[in-house]
């Protein structure tokens, strides 16, 4: 079955004077899915979103959208995408009415589209009152319908949830939910790793501009390898303990004498807990605790991306 891109790229180039923020990025984006961007600060991922939204041309390089060229064709691009921004663009003085039945008129759509998104997003009971008076959820929300007045085929998401509680941050994960459902693609960026674990098919780690890793996030976890982790009893075991995780896993273990604890990292998929614990046993050593946990996507991108900060 031949797979069709709503997103490809082949080594798109970008740079301001001295700084490289693109250097040979390639993304290949399926139909229909959801993929998360995430990279350091000053990875690459804004300034890949401006060349694939139109807004900056590429130094080199190439990329289609929905199937049309960014540089040849930019406003086939922009007649197909949606963009919403790290912050609402709407207009505060105007209610939720009016600010999406003035979208839905410049952009030539009927009026009951406005109502139909409304009672989608929950914000019907709300529709009556000034933007500026909305939380921050509801103003997200508003500002995500915005973009649906016309169904886009691609949609690109800057940090959807920043700043919001979790209820809210609920909210918006479930209308990407329902949009990826109902076939169009999304292209999300966030400083949320456990967003872009829920939410996304595959995931981009970029890095000084080029594509460091993809996968779905368990072939990311399974690229880092479990962690085990046992708590001794005395913090004279820990050296004893440690030499077992050692021999076990063949990576360097991590002692903590405050907290007892010795891990390290394994990629020995047929590793189990029973098999540590009665190693860890056979060399005399008593523990109280002891767990092999999958890595969390936080510790997969410190890992791949070799950084002590977690910025996306």
């Amino acid at each position: 079955m031949t797979t069709t891109y709503a997103v490809l790229s082949e080594g798109l180039r970008k740079r301001y004077g001295d700084v490289h923020a693109l250097r040979g990025l390639d993304l290949a984006v399926p139909e229909g899915t959801v993929c998360g961007v995430l990279g350091p600060n000053g990875a690459g991922k804004t300034t890949a979103v401006r060349v694939l939204t139109t807004l900056v041309a590429p130094d080199g390089g190439s990329a289609l959208v929905a199937g049309h060229d960014v540089v040849r064709d930019p406003a086939g691009v922009r007649k197909r995408i949606a963009v919403t921004g790290q912050y609402a663009s709407v207009d505060g003085d105007l209610t939720g009415a009016e600010n999406l039945r003035l979208f839905a008129k410049l952009l030539r759509a009927p009026r009951s589209r406005a109502d139909e998104l409304l009672e989608r997003f929950g914000l019907t009971a709300a529709a009556g009152r000034p933007a500026r008076t909305y939380s921050g959820g509801m103003r997200r929300r508003l500002d995500l319908a915005a973009s649906l007045i016309v169904p886009p085929r691609v949609l690109f998401l800057d940090e959807p949830t920043t700043g919001l509680d979790p209820h809210s941050r609920n909210g918006i994960w479930d209308a990407v939910r329902e949009l990826a459902d109902q076939g169009t693609t999304v292209l999300l960026t966030t400083q949320y790793l456990e967003e872009a674990d829920q939410l996304a098919d595959d995931i981009v780690l970029i890095d000084e501009g080029r594509a460091a890793q993809h996968g779905t996030p368990a072939e990311l976890k399974a690229l880092v390898g479990s962690y085990a982790e046992v708590v001794v009893a005395a913090p004279s075991s820990l050296e004893a303990a440690a030499a077992v995780l050692d021999q076990l896993t063949g990576s360097a273990p991590v002692l903590d004498a405050e907290r007892r604890t010795v891990g390290a990292v394994t990629t020995d998929t047929t590793l189990t807990l029973p098999r540590i614990v009665r190693e860890i046993d056979a060399a005399g050593v008593h523990i109280v605790d002891a767990s092999l946990r999958p890595p969390t996507l936080d510790e997969v991108f410190l890992r791949l991306t070799d950084r002590k900060e977690l910025v996306a």
